[in-house]
């Protein structure tokens, strides 16, 4: 099978490997979609993402759906010809973590395109079956791809608890950030403030139904979400895009009383946070690690036409022309590149 190997950084390297079989408990599934996401970017340029180092050639991509080919002898519920979104982190099903529920905590996992584990920019991967999740025929597969950030933003909304009425600000309007708003209006949310330091993505962020859109660049995002909240702030304010300013931004947004939900990484691990400003409004502030129990609810938004995850797409590309993808998916205004493989 034809697979793209991060050789160096910069450098992919199409590769011929051998087609997996399935094991007793997996399922073979040809690829069809794969989305190009900023952490894939990070490691094309990097080639590490903190402790997380390429020292081998590296498959990446964990955004992906395509078609069952073969099914283990222990799988029951899906055959070949199914299509399905994989999820792409497998935890060990043994630790406290995961016997708690909290399985993306474990610390054992395996996920796709984080070394040393090889990713899905291959034409067949074979992945437990219990982490395939079958898509209906109103689903495409790059909508099933892109699952995994949809599972994002819903984990992050249910972080922060967002519900019927409330007021969200997401600062950041990458896939992430238009993801958490589309997560948030399905929980409930009545209106949707959008930042960003791009044009382009605060006009799409528009255009998908954000109230209202602050340029950080030429705007005080205080004192706009205080006059369009009448003075209170936001209910939920979800962090996206890990830019320092707008992490510390996040508690001059929210209301005395509400959530922080911290979802981007930051390119240093220490930011300043006002600890005592957190005490005197009682503010709730979450980490918001991947995803947990999302991949169903992901599915039953799609078919449900509730979430609109294609309209993030900006390109399509083939597995040839990959390293040109990629230099396009670090353009500013670009929001989700797209690899399709052939049917």
């Amino acid at each position: 099978m034809r697979t793209a190997v991060l050789a160096e950084p910069t450098e992919f390297e199409l590769e011929d490997r051998p087609r997996p079989s399935p094991g007793p408990d997996d399922v073979l599934v040809a690829i069809r979609d794969v989305g190009i996401c900023g952490s894939d970017v990070h490691y094309y340029e990097h080639g590490r993402i903190g402790d997380y180092v390429v020292e081998d050639p590296l498959v990446l991509g964990h955004e992906s759906a395509g078609e069952v080919v073969a099914v283990g002898e222990n799988v029951t519920g899906l055959e070949a010809g199914d299509r399905v979104a994989l999820e792409p982190g497998v935890p060990c099903r043994r630790c406290a973590h995961c016997k708690r529920g909290d399985y993306h905590l474990c610390e054992d996992v395996t996920f796709m395109a984080t070394p040393p584990h090889d990713g899905a920019f291959a034409e067949y991967v074979s992945w437990p079956a219990d982490f395939a999740y079958e898509l209906p025929d109103s689903v495409s597969t790059a909508e099933g791809a892109l699952c995994e950030p949809l599972s994002v933003g819903i984990h992050a909304c249910r972080r922060g608890d967002v519900g019927t009425g409330d007021t969200v600000l997401v600062t950041g309007a990458g896939p992430i950030g238009l993801l958490v708003m589309e997560a948030a209006r399905a929980a409930g949310a009545t209106d949707v403030i959008v930042t960003d330091v791009v044009a382009e993505k605060l006009s799409l962020a528009a255009e998908r139904g954000a109230d209202l859109t602050v340029d950080v660049t030429e705007t005080d995002l205080e004192s706009a979400v205080e006059e369009y909240t009448d003075g209170v702030g936001a209910d939920v304010v979800v962090e996206a895009s890990g830019a320092e300013p707008s992490i510390r931004s996040t508690l001059d947004a929210v209301r005395r009383g509400g959530t922080v939900v911290l979802v981007g990484l930051a390119d240093e691990a220490t930011v300043p946070f006002d600890v005592l400003e957190v005490i005197d409004n009682e503010i709730d502030v979450h980490g918001s690690f991947r995803y947990k129990n999302t991949y169903d609810a992901a599915v039953d938004l799609l078919a449900d036409g509730v979430v609109d995850v294609e309209g993030i797409i900006d390109f399509e590309s083939s597995l040839d022309a990959i390293d040109d993808a990629f230099q396009r998916a670090m353009e500013p205004a670009v929001v989700k590149g797209m690899i399709t493989f052939e049917s």
